[in-house]
C-alpha cells in the first residue's frame, strides 16, 4: 500500500475508544479533536491482523504459553535493530510497562525508599513510586535552547543525599523526546554502580528514533550495566497494539530477575498474558518491520509539518526539538497565559485536546504534550484551530482570560 496508508481517517468513535470516546468521563467538551494519549490512529500491520483473524477463526481462547518462535521473533528484532543479544532465560512477560514499573519498585525496594525519577516525565512513573509507598526524589531535566540534558551533578548528589535505592529511566524521553547518547548512558551507568543503585530503563519507544540518532538499550552498555537493569519493552507503541496488553520484560541478573517474578505473579496472582497480545506481538516482529519503515517515514513528515507550521505561524509556541517518540512537547509560555488559562483556551477556544505539561512535571504547566501519530490531515486541522484561536486571542480586544477560565465551571 506504501506510505499513503497513513492518510486515512479511520472512525474510531464507539469503540470504547480513550481518545475519542471518553470525553465526558475526562469532563473535556464534546467537539474537542483530541491529540493526547499516547496511541495511533492507524491500523496495526496486515500481517498482524491477519495472525488475529486466524486465531479469533480457530475460536478457542483457553491459557497460553507461547513456543519458542515467540522468543526467536523478540531476539531478532532486537539483535538486528539494537545489537543485543538476547537469552530466553531473561524474558519474563508482562501486561504492560507500567505493570512491570510497579512490580520493579516492588522487588527493588522497601517501603520508605528513595526512588528518583527525571520531571517533566511520563506521569506513572510519579506514581508507581507515591502509591507503593516509597519516597519520590525529582532530578529535573534542565532545558538547554529547544533540548532538555541531565543535570548529572544534581543527579549524584541526589543520590547521595537522599539515600537512592532505584532510578527510572525513561529512554527514549517522554515528553521531551530525547534519544540519550551513549556518553550519557555511560555516566548515569557510572554513577549509578558507584552508588549501589538499581536501574529500571522503560523503553517502550525505542522503535521511534528520528534520523541522525539511534537508540541504544541501556543493557547494552556494559557488563555492569545488564547486571544492575531492567529493561522494559513492548510492540504496543511501535505498532499500536496497547489494547491487547503484552510487554516484555529483560533482566539478565537472576537475583533481580526472581526478586521480579515474585512481585510481579506471587504480589499480583497474574500469570498468562492475553492469548491475542501474544499473536500479534510474535507477528508484529516477525513481519512488521516494512510497515515500521514507512511508519517512520510518515512520522518525520509530520514532524517537519508542525515545525514549520510553528515557526511561520505561531512563532509563540516553540517545539521542544524531538529525537525520538512520536510525541511532541510544546512550550506554549509565549501566549501570555497561566497554567489554568492555557488549558481552558486549548480547550474552549483552539477546541484541542492535547495533554498538559502539569501531569509530567507540576512545574511545566505552560507546556502542551501533543500526539502526531494520527493522518496528515488531522494535523493540519489541528495546527489550523490552533492559528485561528490564537489570531483571534490576539485580535479581540475585548478578549479577556477570566472569560476563558469561567467556561470550565459551566
Amino acid at each position: 500500500m506504501g506510505i499513503e496508508r497513513f492518510d486515512e481517517v479511520i472512525d474510531r468513535t464507539n469503540t470504547n475508544s480513550e481518545k475519542y470516546d471518553k470525553k465526558k468521563e475526562f469532563g473535556k467538551p464534546a467537539d474537542v479533536l483530541p491529540l493526547w494519549v499516547a496511541d495511533m490512529d492507524f491500523r496495526a500491520p496486515e500481517e498482524v491482523l491477519l495472525a488475529l483473524h486466524d486465531a479469533v477463526t480457530h475460536g478457542i481462547f483457553g491459557y497460553s504459553e507461547p513456543d519458542e518462535t515467540y522468543f526467536l521473533a523478540l531476539q531478532t528484532w532486537f539483535s538486528k535493530h539494537f545489537q543485543w543479544k538476547l537469552e530466553p532465560e531473561w524474558l519474563v512477560k508482562s501486561p504492560g510497562v507500567v505493570f512491570a514499573l510497579h512490580a520493579a519498585v516492588r522487588a527493588l525496594t522497601k517501603e520508605g525508599d528513595a526512588v528518583l525519577i527525571q520531571p517533566p516525565v511520563y506521569y506513572p512513573f510519579f506514581k508507581v513510586v507515591e502509591e507503593n509507598n516509597r519516597k519520590l526524589i525529582c532530578n529535573p531535566l534542565l532545558r538547554r535552547g529547544l533540548q532538555y540534558e541531565i543535570n548529572f551533578e544534581e543527579f549524584e548528589q541526589k543520590i547521595i543525599e537522599e539515600e537512592v535505592k532505584l532510578f527510572l529511566l525513561c529512554s527514549p524521553h517522554n515528553p521531551v523526546g530525547r534519544v540519550w547518547k551513549r556518553e550519557e548512558l555511560d555516566r548515569i551507568l557510572e554513577i549509578c554502580v558507584r552508588h549501589q543503585v538499581f536501574v529500571v530503563s522503560d523503553e517502550i519507544h525505542c522503535d521511534f528514533t528520528y534520523p541522525g540518532n539511534q537508540h541504544i538499550v541501556f543493557a547494552t552498555l556494559s557488563r555492569e550495566a545488564s547486571d544492575c537493569c531492567i529493561v522494559c519493552t513492548a510492540p504496543s507503541k511501535t505498532f499500536n497494539l496497547a489494547g491487547l496488553q503484552t510487554s516484555n520484560i529483560f533482566i539478565e541478573n537472576p537475583v533481580i530477575r526472581k526478586k521480579f517474578k515474585r512481585a510481579l505473579y506471587q504480589k499480583t496472582g497474574y500469570q498468562e498474558l492475553n492469548q491475542l497480545g501474544l499473536v500479534a506481538c510474535q507477528a508484529a516482529y516477525e513481519k512488521g518491520e516494512h510497515w515500521l519503515a514507512e511508519l517512520k517515514e510518515y512520522l518525520t513528515g509530520n514532524l517537519e509539518y508542525v515545525r514549520r507550521f510553528l515557526e511561520e505561524k505561531i512563532p509563540q509556541i516553540k517545539l521542544m526539538e524531538p529525537q525520538g517518540t512520536y510525541l511532541l512537547w510544546l512550550d506554549c509560555s509565549g501566549l501570555g497565559f497561566g497554567e489554568e488559562e492555557l488549558e481552558q483556551f486549548m480547550l474552549h477556544k483552539a477546541k484541542l485536546w492535547f495533554s498538559e505539561g502539569s501531569k509530567f512535571d507540576r512545574s511545566s504547566g505552560q507546556y502542551e504534550r501533543v500526539n502526531i501519530a494520527c493522518p496528515r490531515s488531522i494535523l493540519i486541522q489541528a495546527m489550523e484551530q490552533l492559528e485561528t484561536a490564537v489570531k483571534g486571542a490576539r485580535k479581540d480586544e475585548n478578549f479577556d482570560k477570566r472569560k476563558i477560565r469561567s467556561q470550565s465551571d459551566s
